[in-house]
């Protein structure tokens, strides 16, 4: 019989689905036996999407129509949290996911409006108090938890929900959380069900956002259900501490341990192993553990000879945690680790196991063409794999603490972090995600600074002083091996500037040397550099289509150039290096053209698919040690017949010559961290550069006039496919010869066979309105990608390319078996 509350949810609410036996949505049984006593379970499969609506409760599913809705525990106050729920008509989903990636583009006001400045930042994603039938989305599973979980704690871990979420199970809401980067874990043991289904239902509100471009929808980052024993490490709870001298690494190891049950004792043993795995330190304390508390112990060891974590040989060890109750181990956790030094010098800069390092670093968000937000784990490992190539040896996650899977790549690389909280407050919000911050981060040997905010308003003032030395003291508190900076642009020296360790500076060049001068004692670091405004394969600024030149050349007011910052920070010892504005483009603030159609960034190093602009190769060139010569624009150019073309080279060779058909146009030297340049009177054919050290030719590059696109060219730099990794694939439209036509803008079409899906599409342009998700992409001056994700079956995969005119390609991978 309808209840009052049943009735309110249902009467009259067409739009709502009806309360029928699920067939769908349901999580794949957990069938296999205990391999230890804490069972780690990823929850990334069997989910159901739909979205809701921020303002009418008729179109979210009932949710908030009676203002009883927290009256009762176990009725969530809609018919989602109910087990007869039919979700069949909902969207099968898989994590990561990002629901608006797959919103269609919408204008938010006339040309030359606020409005229409504000959706450029946004990406023209409708999302927001303006969108409210594209605001909310509801998640949905249903796990089968088998009877033995009943006496085990049972633990929901997020790594991130954008954002406003809301967790609902077996009808009671378990918790809740703000912000869309922090993690977060939740106890559900109360509310499961041992032995049956359990409904899992997320409700995320992007109605208002935390960021000033792109930010996603919905489920980006992992979930997982991990089982333990009531006695057991909390999450996050192992933490290591080492001081290398003379005779080794002192290691501290901090534990703790909750207890929820009786009173009881207890073993700790804890097994420092080496990268090979060869056990180095085994450490037994005995535990008594008071009822339903939680407890820290310490324990202490010396590892001699140890193999430091470096940029160049970052070893990593392995902290196995065991818990023993009457000798039985009960829980069972594993944290890696690195051994190093960090020190910043206010003379001298920034020192890695008591060696000088230039940080060489870039700012980079978090999404990525053909999948928005929702960025598996192997896709951002290739990007850093990017990164790297072109010299950077750091990465700062801006403006938000970074993805797990970036912290972990970035340990096993050798790649420096910068690690970043989102709201710069004190504010028990605030401070709760500066807590599970530093907590996840605290023992990545790749963090070396922890960030407490970027260029916010209260910065130069006294409250900003206070609020900076409440976070300060906290990351003391929890970690206290690393300095504490904040990116300030402009008013430097003012407000909390005095509170950090490392002042961090955001452009503002001419403020740089009276800062150090007047502040001798305190180490700097450029948080925010560059800034320059590059459309990939554009040579020209056509401000009607929207594009900026790829020559260094174009930025925004309060920027520079590459050039200029890097010869900057790199001539001053004092500054320990900087972080480049940005990595790779992306969605919104597309600077300069903050306007329709415009919503894709301009500032990477690489576009939006991780192709490379020029000035990608000029930070190769000044921040590698490998010879460079790269030569551009491209040489097409018809109707240009001797008017002349700017010819730049980027190199760090001695010398380079240019050649226009073979014949010289002279030799210049190569001035560090400086460019080369000619005006050469176009003519079709081919421009040649050479590069010289000690006289001796050892490059040549070389850019030809091609015919017209006939066929098309498949690359990748992942052949073969672990289940779950993504091969980035480059199609390049080709002329008859084989050669990339550089303005190529033909369809391509894919077509994928094997155990295999086609994740996205892109290809670059910051202008399209193409989706992402879909089996053609249009080249964008040549170029197009498709991103592939291996299943769990394996064997062969075939990816096929066709366009009109083209003559196809097929690309031949290969799945691992899982």
């Amino acid at each position: 019989m309808l209840g009052r509350r049943d009735l309110l949810k249902t009467s009259g609410a067409t739009a709502l689905a009806a309360v029928l036996p699920h067939t769908a949505g349901v999580a794949t049984p957990d069938t296999s036996k205990p391999t230890g006593p804490r069972q780690i379970v990823p929850l990334n499969e069997g989910w159901r999407f739909h979205l809701g609506h921020a303002s009418d409760p008729a179109k979210d599913f009932g949710f908030g129509r009676s203002h009883d809705t927290f009256a009762k525990s176990g009725d969530a106050g809609t018919p989602v949290a109910d087990a007869k729920f039919d979700a069949t008509g909902w969207e099968t989903v898989s994590l990561p996911h990002d629901w608006a990636v797959d919103l269609p583009f919408e204008r938010f006001g006339p040309a030359g409006s606020d409005a229409d400045k504000t959706g450029s930042f946004q990406g023209f994603k409708p999302l927001g108090r303006m969108w409210p039938a594209s605001s909310v989305g509801w998640y949905r599973i249903v796990l089968p938890l088998p009877k033995g979980d009943a006496g085990r704690r049972l633990l929901l871990q997020f790594d991130g929900v954008s954002r406003d979420c809301r967790v609902i199970l077996n009808g009671f809401f378990v918790g809740a959380n703000d912000s869309g980067y922090a993690p977060f874990e939740l106890d559900i043991t109360d509310f499961a069900k041992p032995g049956k289904d359990n409904v899992l239902v997320v409700r995320c509100d992007v109605s208002l956002g935390e960021a000033w471009s792109y930010e996603g929808a919905g489920l980006y980052r992992a979930v997982r259900l991990v089982r333990t024993a009531p006695v057991h490490v909390r999450q996050y709870g192992a933490t290591v501490r080492t001081t290398v001298g003379a005779d080794g690494a002192t290691t501290q190891i901090l534990t703790e341990i909750v207890n929820d049950g009786p009173a009881t004792t207890a073993h700790i043993r804890s097994i420092v192993s080496d990268a090979t795995g060869r056990a180095v330190a085994t450490l037994l304390s005995d535990l008594t553990l008071p009822e339903w508390a939680t407890l820290t112990t310490t324990q202490q060891t010396l590892i001699e000879r140890p193999t430091l974590w470096s940029l160049d040989t970052p070893h990593l060890y392995t902290l196995t945690t065991e818990i023993l109750v009457g000798g039985v181990a009960v829980d069972n956790d594993q944290t890696h680790f690195g051994i190093r030094t960090l020190r910043f010098d206010a003379d001298n800069g920034f020192f890695l196991n008591g060696q000088p390092v230039k940080i060489k670093g870039t700012c980079n968000h978090q999404d990525h063409a053909g999948v928005g937000f929702a960025v598996p784990d192997s896709l951002h490992v290739w990007r850093l794999e990017q990164l790297k190539a072109m010299g950077a040896n750091a990465y700062r996650s801006t403006h938000h603490p970074a993805a797990p899977a970036i912290l972990a790549a970035c340990d096993r690389m050798g790649i420096l972090v910068l690690e970043e909280t989102r709201q710069m407050s004190s504010n028990a919000e605030a401070m709760s995600q500066l807590d599970r911050m530093v907590r996840r981060g605290r023992n990545h040997p790749s963090i070396f600074l922890w960030s407490i905010g970027n260029e916010e308003i209260h910065r130069g003032t006294e409250t900003g002083a206070r609020i900076a030395e409440t976070m300060k003291r906290r990351i003391y508190q929890l970690d206290g091996t690393r300095l504490v900076t904040e990116a300030f642009n402009g008013k430097f020296g003012e407000g909390a500037s005095r509170v950090l360790d490392v002042m961090g500076c955001n452009y503002y060049l001419d403020a740089i040397d009276g800062y150090h001068a007047s502040h001798p004692t305190v180490p700097m670091i450029g948080t925010e550099t560059g800034s320059t405004v590059m459309t990939r394969g554009e040579y020209a600024r056509n401000d009607a289509e929207g594009f900026v030149p790829a020559y260094d050349k174009d930025y925004p007011r309060w920027a520079t150039t590459a050039e200029k910052w890097w010869s900057f920070y790199d001539e001053r010892a004092f500054l320990s290096g900087g972080f480049v504005w940005t990595g790779f483009d992306y969605r919104g603030e597309p600077t300069p053209f903050e306007r329709w159609p415009e919503n894709v960034s301009n500032f990477g190093q690489m576009d939006l698919c991780g192709f490379p602009k020029d000035n990608y190769h000029y930070y190769r060139a000044w921040w590698g040690s490998a010879p460079v010569l790269h030569l551009f624009p491209h040489w097409n150019w018809p109707g240009r017949e001797g008017k002349p073309v700017s010819v730049w080279v980027h190199s760090n060779c001695a010398e380079v010559e240019l050649l226009l058909n073979g014949r010289s146009l002279g030799r210049k030297p190569v001035v560090r961290n400086r460019h080369l340049e000619w005006d050469v009177p176009y003519a079709p054919g081919r421009i040649t550069a050479r590069g010289f050290r000690d006289g001796r030719q050892i490059l040549t590059a070389e850019r030809t006039t091609t015919g017209a696109a006939a066929r098309i060219g498949l690359s990748s730099d992942r052949r073969r496919l672990a289940p779950g990794e993504v091969a980035v694939v480059r199609a390049a439209v080709l002329d008859a010869q084989r050669r990339e036509v550089p303005t190529a803008s033909n369809m391509v079409h894919f077509a994928l066979s094997g155990d295999a899906r086609l994740l996205g599409v892109g290809n670059g342009d910051p202008r399209s309105l193409e989706p992402d998700h879909a089996p053609q992409r249009s080249a964008f001056n040549g170029l197009c990608m498709a991103l592939i994700q291996a299943g769990p079956r394996g064997g062969p995969i075939r990816l096929e390319a066709r366009g009109d005119g083209l003559a196809p390609a097929m690309l031949p991978l290969i799945g691992a078996r899982a």
